[in-house]
C-alpha cells in the first residue's frame, strides 16, 4: 500500500503530516511526500520518500527569514512582522488582503502538477494539508478521495456564519474596537468573495461541470481529521462540524535529544520553563527580550528556541540558548510552554501535559490562545502590551494550571493522533475499501 502526503514547503506544516504518516510506516506501507524543496531533507529525515511539489512562492525549512524568500515574499513578510507591532486587528488585515494572492498561486498550473504526482506514485491513500488549497482544487476536480488535515485550529476551516480569517474567539487581554472589528470582518467577506471567484474559475477550467462553490473556504475533504484536543473545542461548535470528522489530539513527532541537552534537562533541582514563538515569530525579538527579562526574576531555569531574533539581552549561563531547539523532547521535562500559540505549540505542550503561558500574534492563535484559557491550561496575555513584571507575575498563575494540562496529557497520550488517523483513513475514507 502507498500513502502520499500532500504539504506546503513549510516545516510547521510537514512535521505534523509526517508524524501521522509514521503510523503506515509502522505497518510496512509505503509513504512518498510531496512539497518543495526546502523541506526535503526533513521528509528524508523520517525515512519517507520525497516528490517536488511547489504549492506556493514562499517556504520555511525552520526558522523563516525574509531575506531568504523570493523576490516579493520578502517584502510580503516584512510587511507581516511589521504588522504583528500594530495589534491584532490590524495584523489579521494585513493576512486577510494578503491571502488574495498567497492561497491560490497559479492555481491551475498547480493543479496539474498534484495531479502528474497522484499519476506518477499511484497512492492508495491521500493526506492533504487543509491549507494546501490548490492541491485540494485539482483533488476536488478529478473526484479523488482524500483525508483532510486541519492542521491549524479547527477554525481554519469555518462552519455556520464564520468569515475565514475573522477570529472565532480572543482572550481576555485583548480589546479590538467595535469599529477595526467591523471593518476586519468586512474584509475577510471582501477577500472571501474573492477567493472563492479565483477558486471556481480555476476549478472550471480543470473540470468544466464541476458544481461551482459558495464559499471556497468552507470546502473539505471526504474525511476531516482536526490535529486539535477535543477537550479544547466548544462542543456548540462541534455539532457543526463535517461528518464524518475526528479531533486527533495532537500529531506530536518524536525527538531524541542529544547528550549534551539531555544532561541539562535532567541537571539540578528546579524546573524549567520551554520558550519558542515557532519559525516566525521568534522575529519578535522586542517581545522574548521582555519574556528574557521576566524569567531572569523567577529562578526558574530557561530552554530558550532563538529563531531569528537578533539582538536579545544576555542570559544566565544556567539557561539553554540556540537558534532551534528539540521541542518536544524539551516539552516531556519542562514545567511551563511560553509560546506564540501556534497550533503545533499548543498540542504538543498539551501532549506533554504542560501548561501555557500564551503571547498571540497573528491567524488562528488568537482563538487558540482563547481556548487555552477558557479550558484552564494556561494564560494568555498582549505581547505588544505585556511587561516583564505582568509576565512574571502569569508564569505563576499559569504554572497553578499544570493539574488541568495533566489531565488532558494523560487522555491525549493514551490514544495517539498517528494511530487514529491511520484506522480512521483505513475504514472509512470513501473510494478506498479497507484493507
Amino acid at each position: 500500500m502507498t500513502l502520499l502526503v500532500i504539504s506546503p514547503d513549510y516545516a510547521s506544516h510537514l512535521l505534523p503530516l509526517a508524524a501521522l504518516a509514521t503510523a503506515w510506516q509502522r505497518a510496512g506501507d509505503r509513504v512518498v511526500v510531496a512539497t518543495g524543496p526546502a523541506t526535503a531533507a526533513l521528509a528524508g529525515s523520517f525515512g519517507f520518500e520525497h516528490t517536488e511539489l511547489s504549492l506556493g512562492r514562499g517556504s520555511n525549512p525552520g526558522v523563516i527569514r525574509a531575506e531568504q524568500q523570493p523576490a516579493g515574499e520578502d517584502d510580503a513578510l516584512r510587511g507581516f512582522f511589521a504588522a504583528t507591532y500594530r495589534g491584532m486587528a490590524e495584523t489579521l488585515r494585513f493576512q486577510a488582503e494578503a491571502r488574495r494572492n498567497d492561497l491560490l498561486w497559479e492555481p491551475v498550473d498547480r493543479a496539474h502538477a498534484v495531479l502528474k504526482v497522484i499519476e506518477q506514485v499511484r497512492p492508495d491513500r491521500i493526506i492533504v494539508d487543509h491549507l494546501a488549497f490548490s492541491a485540494r482544487l485539482a483533488l476536488q476536480s478529478a473526484a479523488i478521495a482524500y483525508v483532510d488535515v486541519v492542521l491549524g485550529h479547527p477554525s481554519a476551516l469555518p462552519v455556520g456564519a464564520e468569515v475565514y480569517g475573522y477570529p472565532i474567539a480572543w482572550p481576555a487581554a485583548f480589546h479590538p474596537g467595535e469599529a477595526e472589528l467591523a471593518e476586519l470582518h468586512r474584509i475577510c467577506e471582501t477577500v472571501r468573495d474573492g477567493f472563492t471567484d479565483e477558486w471556481n474559475a480555476a476549478l472550471h477550467t480543470l473540470a468544466p461541470g464541476a458544481t461551482p462553490v459558495t464559499d471556497a473556504f468552507t470546502g473539505h475533504g471526504d474525511l476531516v481529521l482536526y490535529n486539535y484536543p477535543a477537550a479544547l473545542h466548544d462542543t456548540a461548535r462541534t455539532q457543526q462540524l463535517p461528518v464524518p470528522h475526528a479531533f486527533l489530539g495532537s500529531a506530536a513527532r518524536t525527538e531524541t535529544p542529544t547528550a549534551d541537552i539531555r544532561a541539562w534537562m535532567d541537571a539540578g533541582d528546579r524546573p524549567y520553563v520551554y520558550v519558542s514563538f515557532g519559525s516566525f515569530l521568534s522575529a519578535r525579538a522586542d517581545v522574548l527580550s521582555t519574556v528574557i527579562t521576566a524569567l531572569g526574576r523567577t529562578g526558574l531555569r530557561v530552554a530558550l528556541a532563538t529563531g531569528s531574533a537578533q539582538g536579545l539581552p544576555p542570559t544566565p549561563a544556567d539557561w539553554l540558548v540556540a537558534t532551534y531547539l528539540p521541542q518536544t523532547a524539551l516539552l516531556a521535562g519542562a514545567a511551563l510552554a511560553i509560546t506564540h500559540a501556534g497550533n503545533n505549540s499548543v498540542t504538543e505542550a498539551l501532549t506533554a501535559g504542560v501548561p501555557m503561558l500564551a503571547l498571540p500574534f497573528s491567524t488562528d492563535q488568537f482563538a487558540g490562545a482563547a481556548a487555552v484559557e477558557a479550558a484552564g491550561v494556561g494564560i494568555a496575555l498582549d505581547p505588544n502590551a505585556a511587561t516583564a513584571p505582568e509576565i512574571a507575575g502569569a508564569v505563576e498563575q499559569a504554572l497553578g494550571c499544570a493539574p488541568a494540562a495533566r489531565a488532558i496529557g494523560e487522555r491525549l497520550r493514551g490514544d495517539p493522533g498517528p494511530g487514529v488517523a491511520y484506522t480512521l483513513a483505513q475504514n472509512h475514507l470513501p473510494g478506498h475499501p479497507p484493507r
